[in-house]
C-alpha cells in the first residue's frame, strides 16, 4: 500500500491569507511552562485560512453551507492535472484532459512550485479562468481544488468563476500544496470542520496513489 501524501498547508502565526482577511492567530491561554495545569490555545482565523473549502453560501445568497456537504464530494478516486499555462487554467487546455462528470479533479500549477515558499501574497497566481469553470460546471464533475488560495483570480474572474462551480454544485477545495504529487490517479479525502451556517471551512487534505 502506497503512503498518504499531507498535501494540506501548515496553518501557523504569520503565514499568508487573502487581503483584508482576518490573519490566523494562535495565542496561548495556558501553558504547562507557567504552571498551568494544561496547554490551552486560543485561535482566530478566517474560515477561507489556508487549505479549505468554500460551500455555495458563499458566493450565491441563501446557498446550502459548508455543514451540508456530501462527504463523497472529496473522499474517494480523484485525478491530479497538470497545467501548461502560467497564467489560468483555460478550457482549451482542459479539453486535451477528457475530463467526465463526476470526477475530482486537482489542478497542479506553478503555484505549487513557487507561491507558498513566501508569507507575502501572490497576486500573480494561477487561477482557473471564467470559460474553463464554466466548461467544468457543464460536464458537472464533483469536485475540483487549485493549488492557491482561490480558484478565481485576484482581479480577474474573481466572482465569476466562483459562481460558475458553486452554482452548478461543485465543491471548492482551495489551498493545496501539491509540490510533491505528480499528475496522475489517487486516493482523497479531504474534510472540511462542520461549521455550522458557515459558507467555508479549513480543511486537511491527503492523497495516496491508486498503482496502475
Amino acid at each position: 500500500m502506497s503512503d498518504w501524501i499531507d498535501i494540506s498547508v501548515p496553518v501557523r502565526n504569520g503565514m499568508v491569507h487573502w487581503p483584508n482577511d482576518p490573519p490566523f492567530k494562535l495565542d496561548r491561554v495556558m501553558q504547562q511552562e507557567k504552571g498551568d495545569i494544561c496547554t490551552l490555545s486560543h485561535i482566530t482565523l478566517s474560515v477561507h485560512t489556508g487549505t479549505h473549502m468554500d460551500a455555495p453560501l458563499h458566493f450565491l445568497p441563501k446557498a446550502p453551507t459548508i455543514d451540508t456537504m456530501p462527504l463523497d464530494a472529496t473522499v474517494g478516486h480523484a485525478r491530479v492535472i497538470l497545467i501548461r499555462d502560467r497564467t489560468a487554467i483555460r478550457r482549451q487546455e482542459l479539453l486535451e484532459h477528457e475530463i467526465a462528470d463526476t470526477e475530482r479533479i486537482l489542478f497542479k500549477t506553478a503555484n505549487s512550485d513557487h507561491s507558498w515558499n513566501t508569507d507575502e501574497f501572490d497576486e500573480e497566481f494561477i487561477y482557473i479562468a471564467r470559460d474553463a469553470a464554466e466548461y467544468l460546471a457543464e460536464i458537472g464533475v464533483r469536485c475540483v481544488g487549485v493549488d492557491y488560495l482561490s480558484v478565481g483570480g485576484y482581479k480577474v474572474d474573481a466572482v465569476e468563476t466562483h459562481q460558475a462551480l458553486l452554482g452548478a454544485g461543485v465543491w471548492v477545495i482551495e489551498g493545496l500544496n501539491l509540490s510533491g504529487v505528480e499528475p496522475g490517479e489517487y486516493d482523497l479525502v479531504c474534510l472540511p470542520l462542520k461549521l455550522v451556517d458557515a459558507e467555508g471551512a479549513p480543511a486537511r487534505a491527503i492523497l495516496r496513489s491508486i498503482e496502475a
